[in-house]
């Protein structure tokens, strides 16, 4: 189902593909964070990704029971977005072979991630309480809570250290 389909008719149809397109993303997610975690040199950072990549997964728990509130089987809608950010990621990281600088644009990437994260599920956290879906949105709230901290920590992390290792292996220009 695309988003601009006959599939979507009603305001709950959008609902419940931006549902769809954001449990596809976490799903993802769950895949790419294991390669970031690999790739990741600064021990603090490697421990973030693993700690988001538990939380990733409590997040997936957490949106199969607002499928279940919904009546609705746990399903993903391909998002060409998120598709497009990971694979981003992946192609800058194997780009780069000074580990500060790397550790610097996984950081970037992540938080590109987390961006396009916290875009969802403001929307979706909108339409429940549009739609009088009170549970759903207290639970997609919880999540969005979520992102928002995993960012900050991202944002703490690239400009207390990452970015400032990343500049001294720069040369002059």
């Amino acid at each position: 189902m695309g988003l601009f389909t006959k599939d979507i008719q009603t305001f709950d149809d959008l609902f419940l593909h931006q549902l769809q397109d954001v449990y596809f993303a976490e799903n993802q997610i769950t895949k790419a964070l294991p390669r970031m975690i690999e790739k990741a040199t600064d021990p603090e950072l490697k421990q973030g990704f693993e700690t988001h990549l538990r939380e990733t997964e409590g997040q997936i728990t957490r949106l199969e029971r607002v499928f279940a509130l919904l009546g609705e089987e746990p399903k993903g809608a391909t998002c060409p977005a998120i598709e497009g950010i990971i694979k981003e990621a992946n192609e800058v990281a194997s780009d780069i072979a000074d580990k500060a600088v790397l550790d610097a644009a996984l950081i970037a990437s992540a938080q590109a991630v987390e961006h396009y994260e916290i875009t969802r599920y403001g929307t979706l956290i909108a339409w429940a309480t549009q739609l009088g879906r009170e549970q759903e949105a207290q639970i997609l709230k919880s999540i969005l809570d979520e992102e928002y901290a995993t960012d900050d920590k991202l944002t703490k992390m690239a400009t207390t250290k990452a970015n400032a290792k990343a500049e001294a292996v720069s040369e002059p220009v």
